[in-house]
């Protein structure tokens, strides 16, 4: 008898969240297709194995893992193109960023980490449109993060927004940012709504805006010696069944969106939507940044945008 093809997949969420029923989505569609010759199975959490979210990288680069997905905020240290996604105001709403996203911007930042990392980078899935939240007062222009201490993404770029707009960025680790925003050693942080509520953040922070700031996407990324000794018709199907289940997650974020801020106001939070002079008060003042970026970053990466 063949032994099974072993495919363990993870992500850092509990088994409720859009990530990781999309996991479900490929996994079933894969054993609905291959039956015994596959061995599938889920870890949705690493941090409930003591893991820091970060550490997913080297779980599927080591193949322990051998699927996974991460925000790319978290290797722009390795591929450093992968900077360009965390520009702030970059994108103009959902459309604009999946299309750059999924043509030909994704293939060249795919290849770029690929080239870097043992990683084959199936697709994208949308962490989305990012906003802020705090434990001090409600934010509607830049002056209202003055020294407010927020916990970012591990980005440059990212880090530099927030000091443009006068707060004390603090790169961490989601695991980190968890337990601190609990003690509440720092004041703010930083992500879709849907992030907010998943960590308990929204019983926490009152005061919430939202800013649209950045987009960010979470590459699917899987063990290369792995994916690439398959068979050819399961490299196929997984390919085809990650494309599915970027389709169905985006569609899944967008009502958890809306499902996440039902629930922050259902805890007694404030939400402040910024009104157009307001969001222009904030993108004026990181303006800065792109002249900055334009000194490490290839011209024809901002043309891809």
């Amino acid at each position: 008898m063949t032994t099974p093809i072993p495919i363990r997949m993870g992500g850092y969420g509990p088994p409720t969240t859009g990530f990781s029923q999309s996991l479900k989505f490929i996994g079933d569609r894969l054993q609905q297709q291959f039956g015994d010759r596959v061995d599938i199975k889920y870890c949705w959490n690493i941090m409930d194995f003591g893991y820091k979210a970060e550490e997913i990288w080297w779980l599927v680069e080591s193949g322990i893992l051998t699927l996974g997905y991460q925000s790319s905020s978290y290797l722009t240290d390795r591929v450093p193109e992968l900077s360009v996604v965390d520009l702030p105001f970059l994108f103009r709403d959902n459309d604009h960023a999946r299309g750059a996203i999924d043509g030909a911007l994704g293939q060249r930042l795919a290849k770029a980490i690929e080239r870097e990392c043992d990683y084959r980078i199936l697709g994208w899935f949308e962490n989305g449109f990012r906003h802020i939240s705090n434990r001090v007062r409600p934010i509607r222009l830049p002056a209202d993060l003055k020294d407010m201490h927020i916990r970012v993404l591990p980005s440059q770029i990212q880090k530099r927004t927030f000091e443009l707009l006068g707060a004390r960025p603090q790169i961490m680790d989601l695991t980190d940012a968890i337990r601190m925003i609990k003690a509440g050693e720092i004041d703010a942080q930083e992500n879709p709504l849907s992030n907010t509520v998943t960590y308990g953040v929204h019983k926490f922070h009152r005061f919430h805006t939202i800013s649209n700031h950045f987009y960010i996407s979470r590459p699917i990324f899987l063990h290369r010696p792995s994916f690439d000794g398959w068979p050819a018709d399961l490299k196929e199907a997984m390919q085809r069944a990650v494309t599915d289940a970027v389709a169905f997650q985006r569609a899944l974020h967008v009502k958890e969106e809306e499902d996440a801020e039902k629930t922050i106001r259902a805890e007694g939070c404030e939400i402040v939507t910024l009104d157009k002079s307001q969001h222009d008060a904030f993108a004026a003042a990181v303006q800065p940044i792109y002249a900055e970026a334009k000194k490490t970053l290839s011209e024809d990466l901002f043309k891809l945008v």
